[in-house]
């Protein structure tokens, strides 16, 4: 509840009230009763909807960045394609997935189009507690380091084609990755289809 909230915070509900709204506006809460809410489930459609915006528009992303990359920025790119995680432990895979929002970010707004980089962080935001969630579960960190240095080399070498063609195969491995670690959690799936519990709103 917003007094739960206020309380555990120590702010007012003034405070609370508008930061609940743009969490309900995201889609990340979701209204139980008046004044009470529950943090949205994590669904296989959030999944698909999030991979499927990303392929429209990350491939067009790297296309245009190709050979556009000054070599400072390479450099960057090449030691955030470095960062691994180790699979269960909380700490690395943040880390790990903060390096991967930058790489990507860099990447769409080395096109030049502020407006494209500034969706593709969105959208990198919103898959944030999906993938959070898969990288507990599995290891991707060969397939991401892999496809993340073939993408710098297309880039470096102003390959658009093949910049685009390597990026919308890494969103695709990515995107099988994240599903068949949702569908290997017997407790997500059974929150998606049953709804969230009764008991816990917040």
């Amino acid at each position: 509840t917003e007094e739960q909230l206020a309380a555990q915070y120590g702010v007012s509900r003034g405070s609370i009230r508008p930061a609940l709204k743009r969490l309900y506006q995201e889609q990340f809460i979701q209204l139980a009763t008046r004044n009470r809410y529950f943090v949205a489930p994590i669904t296989l459609k959030d999944a698909n909807d999030v991979f499927e915006m990303r392929l429209l528009v990350e491939p067009h992303a790297a296309r245009q960045a190709a050979g556009r990359i000054d070599a400072a920025t390479l450099t960057r790119l090449r030691e955030l394609s470095t960062v691994h995680y180790i699979p269960g432990d909380a700490s690395s895979a943040e880390a790990f997935l903060r390096a991967n929002t930058e790489f990507h970010v860099t990447i769409a707004r080395a096109t030049g189009n502020s407006l494209l980089g500034e969706f593709v962080a969105t959208l990198l935001d919103r898959e944030e507690r999906i993938n959070r969630l898969a990288h507990l579960i599995g290891d991707r960190n060969r397939d991401a380091h892999n496809e993340h240095s073939d993408l710098v080399e297309a880039l470096a070498d102003g390959d658009g084609e093949r910049a685009a063609a390597v990026m919308a195969d890494g969103i695709i491995s990515a995107r099988g990755f994240v599903i068949d670690s949702m569908l290997s959690s017997p407790a997500l799936l059974t929150t998606n289809l049953a709804g969230p519990p009764a008991q816990s709103p917040h």
